[in-house]
Protein backbone atom coordinates (compact mmCIF):
# COMPACT_ATOMS: atom_id res chain seq x y z
CA UNK A 1 0.00 0.00 0.00
CA UNK A 2 0.93 3.36 -0.79
CA UNK A 3 -1.49 6.23 0.01
CA UNK A 4 -5.10 5.38 1.67
CA UNK A 5 -7.97 8.01 2.31
CA UNK A 6 -10.37 6.34 4.83
CA UNK A 7 -14.03 8.92 4.61
CA UNK A 8 -11.57 11.81 4.13
CA UNK A 9 -12.90 15.39 4.10
CA UNK A 10 -11.46 18.81 4.49
CA UNK A 11 -13.26 21.92 5.02
CA UNK A 12 -11.86 25.45 5.11
CA UNK A 13 -13.17 28.94 6.94
CA UNK A 14 -13.68 31.70 4.85
CA UNK A 15 -14.94 35.17 5.17
CA UNK A 16 -17.46 35.24 8.59
CA UNK A 17 -16.27 32.19 9.14
CA UNK A 18 -18.22 30.50 6.29
CA UNK A 19 -17.15 26.71 5.65
CA UNK A 20 -16.47 25.40 2.54
CA UNK A 21 -16.12 21.92 1.85
CA UNK A 22 -13.21 21.24 -0.18
CA UNK A 23 -13.58 17.64 -0.05
CA UNK A 24 -15.86 14.93 1.56
CA UNK A 25 -15.87 11.92 2.36
CA UNK A 26 -12.98 10.36 0.07
CA UNK A 27 -12.17 7.19 0.04
CA UNK A 28 -9.27 6.11 -2.41
CA UNK A 29 -6.18 3.91 -2.92
CA UNK A 30 -2.86 4.79 -4.59
CA UNK A 31 -0.26 2.02 -5.45
CA UNK A 32 2.70 2.49 -3.67
CA UNK A 33 4.32 1.66 -7.86
CA UNK A 34 3.73 1.23 -10.87
CA UNK A 35 0.62 3.84 -11.48
CA UNK A 36 0.36 6.51 -13.74
CA UNK A 37 -2.97 8.35 -12.12
CA UNK A 38 -4.54 11.59 -13.58
CA UNK A 39 -6.96 14.04 -10.97
CA UNK A 40 -9.55 15.85 -13.25
CA UNK A 41 -12.25 18.19 -12.80
CA UNK A 42 -13.52 21.51 -13.34
CA UNK A 43 -11.71 24.30 -11.39
CA UNK A 44 -12.71 24.35 -7.87
CA UNK A 45 -13.58 20.58 -7.92
CA UNK A 46 -11.13 19.39 -5.14
CA UNK A 47 -8.25 18.17 -7.44
CA UNK A 48 -5.68 20.15 -5.34
CA UNK A 49 -6.96 19.75 -1.95
CA UNK A 50 -6.74 15.83 -2.63
CA UNK A 51 -3.29 15.86 -3.82
CA UNK A 52 -2.16 17.75 -1.00
CA UNK A 53 -3.21 15.41 1.41
CA UNK A 54 -0.87 12.97 0.14
CA UNK A 55 2.32 14.00 1.54
CA UNK A 56 1.01 15.87 4.31
CA UNK A 57 0.84 19.42 2.93
CA UNK A 58 -2.46 20.13 4.62
CA UNK A 59 -4.49 17.83 7.42
CA UNK A 60 -7.73 16.24 7.12
CA UNK A 61 -10.53 17.87 8.89
CA UNK A 62 -11.92 13.99 9.57
CA UNK A 63 -11.02 10.90 8.23
CA UNK A 64 -7.37 9.51 7.80
CA UNK A 65 -4.87 9.63 4.85
CA UNK A 66 -2.38 6.65 5.46
CA UNK A 67 0.89 7.48 3.69
CA UNK A 68 3.69 4.47 3.74
CA UNK A 69 2.28 3.45 7.08
CA UNK A 70 2.22 6.98 8.42
CA UNK A 71 -1.50 7.83 9.75
CA UNK A 72 -2.55 11.55 9.02
CA UNK A 73 -5.68 12.80 10.96
CA UNK A 74 -6.32 15.98 12.37
CA UNK A 75 -5.39 15.52 15.72
CA UNK A 76 -1.77 13.74 15.30
CA UNK A 77 -0.18 17.12 14.17
CA UNK A 78 2.11 16.90 16.54
CA UNK A 79 2.97 13.62 16.17
CA UNK A 80 3.51 13.34 12.67
CA UNK A 81 7.13 13.14 11.79
CA UNK A 82 6.88 14.52 8.17
CA UNK A 83 9.88 13.96 6.50
CA UNK A 84 9.00 9.87 7.10
CA UNK A 85 6.06 10.75 4.95
CA UNK A 86 7.88 13.45 1.97
CA UNK A 87 10.62 10.99 1.61
CA UNK A 88 8.28 8.65 0.22
CA UNK A 89 6.01 11.05 -1.50
CA UNK A 90 7.47 14.07 -3.88
CA UNK A 91 5.67 16.86 -4.72
CA UNK A 92 6.43 19.32 -7.78
CA UNK A 93 4.12 22.55 -8.05
CA UNK A 94 2.58 24.15 -10.71
CA UNK A 95 5.97 26.26 -10.54
CA UNK A 96 8.41 24.73 -8.66
CA UNK A 97 11.01 27.27 -9.58
CA UNK A 98 9.64 29.65 -7.28
CA UNK A 99 10.99 27.62 -5.02
CA UNK A 100 14.74 28.04 -5.72
CA UNK A 101 16.63 29.79 -3.10
CA UNK A 102 20.16 28.37 -3.32
CA UNK A 103 22.90 30.07 -4.71
CA UNK A 104 24.31 27.59 -6.90
CA UNK A 105 21.97 25.16 -9.23
CA UNK A 106 23.83 21.81 -7.08
CA UNK A 107 23.45 23.20 -3.87
CA UNK A 108 20.09 23.55 -4.36
CA UNK A 109 19.31 20.22 -6.08
CA UNK A 110 21.48 18.73 -2.95
CA UNK A 111 19.07 20.72 -0.45
CA UNK A 112 16.35 17.71 -0.27
CA UNK A 113 18.51 14.85 -0.45
CA UNK A 114 20.74 16.75 2.69
CA UNK A 115 17.49 17.52 4.52
CA UNK A 116 16.65 13.59 4.03
CA UNK A 117 19.41 12.67 6.19
CA UNK A 118 21.89 12.00 2.91
CA UNK A 119 25.76 12.91 3.55
CA UNK A 120 27.29 15.42 1.81
CA UNK A 121 28.94 13.35 -0.74
CA UNK A 122 26.22 10.85 -0.89
CA UNK A 123 23.71 13.69 -1.87
CA UNK A 124 26.29 15.36 -4.69
CA UNK A 125 26.41 12.08 -6.14
CA UNK A 126 22.87 11.64 -6.42
CA UNK A 127 22.06 15.36 -7.05
CA UNK A 128 24.78 14.76 -10.10
CA UNK A 129 23.22 11.69 -11.58
CA UNK A 130 19.58 13.63 -11.67
CA UNK A 131 20.95 16.69 -13.44
CA UNK A 132 22.25 13.68 -16.22
CA UNK A 133 19.07 12.29 -16.90
CA UNK A 134 17.34 16.03 -16.98
CA UNK A 135 20.57 17.64 -18.79
CA UNK A 136 21.59 20.18 -16.68
CA UNK A 137 24.92 19.44 -16.17
CA UNK A 138 26.72 22.40 -17.58
CA UNK A 139 24.01 24.87 -15.26
CA UNK A 140 25.27 22.79 -11.78
CA UNK A 141 27.59 25.72 -10.68
CA UNK A 142 25.05 28.75 -12.25
CA UNK A 143 23.20 30.52 -10.06
CA UNK A 144 19.34 29.27 -10.53
CA UNK A 145 18.56 32.91 -10.94
CA UNK A 146 20.29 33.13 -13.76
CA UNK A 147 18.71 30.78 -15.49
CA UNK A 148 15.75 30.80 -18.29
CA UNK A 149 12.58 29.43 -16.78
CA UNK A 150 12.53 26.19 -18.68
CA UNK A 151 15.94 25.41 -17.22
CA UNK A 152 14.74 26.56 -13.45
CA UNK A 153 11.96 24.07 -13.66
CA UNK A 154 14.44 21.68 -14.07
CA UNK A 155 16.52 22.41 -11.46
CA UNK A 156 13.14 22.43 -9.46
CA UNK A 157 12.11 19.02 -10.43
CA UNK A 158 15.75 17.79 -10.30
CA UNK A 159 15.68 18.60 -6.57
CA UNK A 160 12.14 16.51 -6.18
CA UNK A 161 14.09 13.67 -8.07
CA UNK A 162 17.49 13.80 -6.03
CA UNK A 163 15.89 11.84 -3.20
CA UNK A 164 14.08 9.23 -5.11
CA UNK A 165 10.62 9.52 -3.66
CA UNK A 166 8.28 6.70 -4.62
CA UNK A 167 5.44 8.30 -6.15
CA UNK A 168 6.14 11.90 -7.86
CA UNK A 169 3.06 13.79 -6.94
CA UNK A 170 2.78 16.84 -10.41
CA UNK A 171 0.27 19.48 -10.22
CA UNK A 172 0.03 21.28 -13.44
CA UNK A 173 3.50 20.53 -14.43
CA UNK A 174 3.55 21.83 -17.78
CA UNK A 175 1.66 24.85 -16.91
CA UNK A 176 3.72 28.38 -18.76
CA UNK A 177 5.55 25.75 -20.85
CA UNK A 178 5.56 25.87 -24.58
CA UNK A 179 4.30 22.87 -26.42
CA UNK A 180 8.31 21.38 -26.81
CA UNK A 181 8.75 22.04 -23.11
CA UNK A 182 5.75 20.53 -22.44
CA UNK A 183 6.69 17.47 -24.15
CA UNK A 184 9.80 17.03 -22.66
CA UNK A 185 8.29 17.75 -19.47
CA UNK A 186 5.61 14.82 -19.49
CA UNK A 187 8.29 12.45 -21.18
CA UNK A 188 10.85 13.11 -18.46
CA UNK A 189 8.25 11.75 -15.90
CA UNK A 190 6.83 9.03 -18.19
CA UNK A 191 9.82 7.42 -18.77
CA UNK A 192 10.76 7.70 -14.74
CA UNK A 193 7.31 5.78 -14.38
CA UNK A 194 8.24 3.05 -16.86
CA UNK A 195 11.62 2.76 -16.45
CA UNK A 196 11.60 2.77 -12.64
CA UNK A 197 8.11 1.28 -11.99
CA UNK A 198 7.08 4.56 -9.52
CA UNK A 199 3.60 5.86 -9.11
CA UNK A 200 3.56 9.28 -10.55
CA UNK A 201 -0.34 11.18 -9.89
CA UNK A 202 -0.90 13.90 -11.96
CA UNK A 203 -3.17 16.96 -11.79
CA UNK A 204 -4.11 18.33 -15.39
CA UNK A 205 -6.78 20.38 -16.98
CA UNK A 206 -5.15 19.01 -20.32
CA UNK A 207 -7.25 15.82 -21.26
CA UNK A 208 -4.60 14.96 -24.83
CA UNK A 209 -1.67 15.31 -21.74
CA UNK A 210 -4.15 13.17 -19.46
CA UNK A 211 -5.18 11.08 -22.30
CA UNK A 212 -2.03 10.45 -23.67
CA UNK A 213 0.17 9.43 -20.28
CA UNK A 214 -2.36 8.41 -17.62
CA UNK A 215 -3.76 5.17 -17.18
CA UNK A 216 -6.21 5.67 -14.57
CA UNK A 217 -8.20 8.48 -13.98
CA UNK A 218 -10.10 9.97 -11.37
CA UNK A 219 -12.48 12.68 -11.50
CA UNK A 220 -13.19 15.40 -9.03
CA UNK A 221 -16.74 16.99 -9.05
CA UNK A 222 -18.26 19.13 -6.07
CA UNK A 223 -15.78 17.87 -3.60
CA UNK A 224 -16.38 14.18 -4.26
CA UNK A 225 -14.96 11.40 -6.63
CA UNK A 226 -17.64 10.78 -9.36
CA UNK A 227 -15.45 8.84 -11.36
CA UNK A 228 -12.38 6.29 -10.56
CA UNK A 229 -11.30 4.05 -13.19
CA UNK A 230 -10.41 3.49 -17.07
CA UNK A 231 -9.56 6.55 -19.11
CA UNK A 232 -10.96 4.29 -22.20
CA UNK A 233 -14.11 3.95 -19.95
CA UNK A 234 -14.42 7.52 -19.00
CA UNK A 235 -14.80 8.77 -22.70
CA UNK A 236 -16.47 5.72 -24.40
CA UNK A 237 -19.52 6.03 -21.72
CA UNK A 238 -19.90 9.80 -22.30
CA UNK A 239 -19.66 10.36 -18.80
CA UNK A 240 -16.91 13.06 -19.34
CA UNK A 241 -20.08 14.94 -20.51
CA UNK A 242 -21.68 15.29 -17.12
CA UNK A 243 -18.18 16.48 -15.38
CA UNK A 244 -17.19 19.60 -17.41
CA UNK A 245 -14.57 17.33 -19.10
CA UNK A 246 -13.39 18.04 -22.57
CA UNK A 247 -13.03 15.18 -25.07
CA UNK A 248 -9.00 14.73 -26.00
CA UNK A 249 -7.85 15.93 -29.74
CA UNK A 250 -7.10 12.43 -31.08
CA UNK A 251 -10.51 10.82 -29.91
CA UNK A 252 -12.52 13.97 -31.34
CA UNK A 253 -10.33 12.56 -34.88
CA UNK A 254 -10.70 9.43 -34.29
CA UNK A 255 -14.63 9.31 -34.20
CA UNK A 256 -14.48 11.77 -37.40
CA UNK A 257 -12.43 9.21 -39.22
CA UNK A 258 -14.46 6.22 -38.38
CA UNK A 259 -18.03 8.24 -38.80
CA UNK A 260 -16.30 9.48 -42.24
CA UNK A 261 -14.01 6.71 -44.02
CA UNK A 262 -15.77 4.07 -42.48
CA UNK A 263 -12.24 3.49 -40.41
CA UNK A 264 -12.47 0.66 -37.10
CA UNK A 265 -9.86 2.72 -35.07
CA UNK A 266 -10.62 2.39 -31.24
CA UNK A 267 -9.79 4.60 -28.03
CA UNK A 268 -6.44 2.60 -27.65
CA UNK A 269 -4.48 5.20 -29.47
CA UNK A 270 -3.27 7.65 -27.21
CA UNK A 271 -1.84 10.72 -29.21
CA UNK A 272 -2.24 12.42 -32.68
CA UNK A 273 1.42 10.98 -33.65
CA UNK A 274 0.39 7.28 -32.39
CA UNK A 275 -2.78 8.03 -34.90
CA UNK A 276 -1.01 9.09 -37.69
CA UNK A 277 1.02 6.25 -37.79
CA UNK A 278 -1.83 3.83 -37.79
CA UNK A 279 -3.26 6.07 -40.78
CA UNK A 280 0.17 5.43 -42.47
CA UNK A 281 -0.41 1.08 -41.93
CA UNK A 282 -3.93 1.60 -43.09
CA UNK A 283 -3.56 3.21 -46.30
CA UNK A 284 -0.65 1.12 -46.98
CA UNK A 285 -2.97 -2.27 -46.57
Amino acid sequence: MGILFKEVTHSYKGYKKQVTVAIENINLEINSEGEFVAIVGKTGSGKSTLVQHMNALILPTSGEVNVFGNAITAKKKKKLKFNNIRKHVGYVFQFPEYQLFEQTVLRDIMFAPLNFGYQEAEAKKASVEVAKKLHITKLLNHSPFNLSGGQQRKVAVAGILSYNPDILLLDEPTRGLDPKGSKDMMELFYDIHKNENKTVVLISHDMNIVYKYATRIVVMDGANIVFDGDKKELFESGIYKDHHLEKPEVLKLIDYLNGKFNYNFDYNITSIDELVLKLKEVSHE
